[in-house]
């Protein structure tokens, strides 16, 4: 089985798709996770043909060997991921990998264009949305910071960014399930989606 859930920053992704790994059985794969390494990588002076990268059933993110996955949520490293995904050699390479752990296991893999190129095929593909104050709101509280405008203007340049890019822009599937989580609390956000999985998956078995 596979799931695809897509977003833009704040919009409750992880939450959701390791609540949706852990309710169906399947490996969580979050690709931020893989453009924040490669920006960290590209900070380190690495060029992309020396990057080598895993992630561990645990989620853990090994870049040459070093476990990096508590250095990659800064905003340096925000930015420069964003600016990584722009590079067509780098998201060819990754897209690679993604697709590759997916053949071989059940997975919820989360991201920003997971529905459209790197699951065209996915069983379920959800597409979260919420306003940008909203997804400030939640980055704020996870950082610890107060200073909300600028937060907000920091997700703002980057949903501009991520939907204009040529390559891959942040669209949902035209078969996507859009959930808005403005004003809903975590757990029902995460009923909804077990609910449409189980529902595609009892069409699957019973060839509705």
């Amino acid at each position: 089985m596979k799931i695809a859930i897509d977003g833009p920053a704040g919009s409750g992704k992880t939450s959701l798709a390791r609540a949706l790994a852990e309710a169906f059985d399947c490996r969580y794969i979050e690709t931020g996770k893989m453009y924040r390494a490669v920006a960290l990588a590209f900070r380190r002076g690495l060029t992309l043909s020396e990057i080598e990268m895993d992630i561990t059933q645990d989620g853990r993110l090994i870049l040459g060997g070093e476990d990096v996955s508590s250095l990659l949520h800064t905003p340096e490293i925000d930015q420069g991921s964003s600016e990584a995904a722009t590079r067509a050699d780098v998201r060819e390479r990754l897209v690679e990998i993604q697709q590759a752990i997916a053949e071989k296991q059940d997975v919820v893999m989360e991201g920003r264009d997971i529905g459209t190129v790197v699951l065209p095929d996915a069983d379920v593909k959800i597409f979260l949305e919420a306003s940008s104050k909203e997804r400030a709101r939640r980055r704020a509280e996870e950082r610890g910071a107060s200073d909300l405008d600028e937060i907000q203007r920091e997700i703002e340049e980057r949903d501009e960014r991520d939907s204009t890019r040529a390559i891959s822009p942040l669209i949902p599937a035209t078969d996507a399930t859009i959930i808005e989580t403005d004003r809903k609390p975590l757990v029902q956000v995460i009923s909804e989606a077990i609910h449409l999985v189980k529902e595609r998956l009892d069409r699957r078995c019973f060839g509705g």
